[in-house]
This record gives structure tokens, C-alpha cells and sequence, in this order.
């Protein structure tokens, strides 16, 4: 491990606000475009580095059904 901690990406910035803003701190997110909120090239540069979800498998039915 390292010895530096890693920060919280964009995506876990945006849902802990949600989080936030649901149980009442009275913040509000920012208009898209407006000052401090998250460009689209942010958003682009996030979905370079974003991971995939795995296929999931569908249960296998019994033979003796």
C-alpha cells in the first residue's frame, strides 16, 4: 500500500452531495456550466479510467425441476 491516500473521484464527490442535500444541509448542485461545477472534460477524462461492470450470470436451473 501506499502511503498517501487516495482522493475520492468524481462520481463519489457528486453522491456524497446527494447524500448530503437529502438528509437537509441545505446546499444545492450547481447548474451545469456554472463556476465550480464539473466540466464535460471532466467527465470525459472520468470515463477513461472508469471500470466496467463485470456480466453477471444467470442462476442455473436445477435438472430435476
Amino acid at each position: 500500500m501506499s502511503a498517501t491516500k487516495k482522493k475520492p473521484g468524481l462520481y463519489a464527490n457528486i453522491h456524497a452531495k446527494q447524500e448530503r442535500i437529502a438528509h437537509g444541509s441545505g446546499e444545492r448542485m450547481r447548474a451545469p456550466g456554472a463556476a465550480g461545477a464539473p466540466s464535460q472534460e471532466a467527465f470525459r477524462e472520468v470515463e477513461k479510467t472508469a471500470k466496467t461492470k463485470k456480466a453477471t450470470r444467470k442462476p442455473r436451473r436445477s435438472a430435476g425441476g
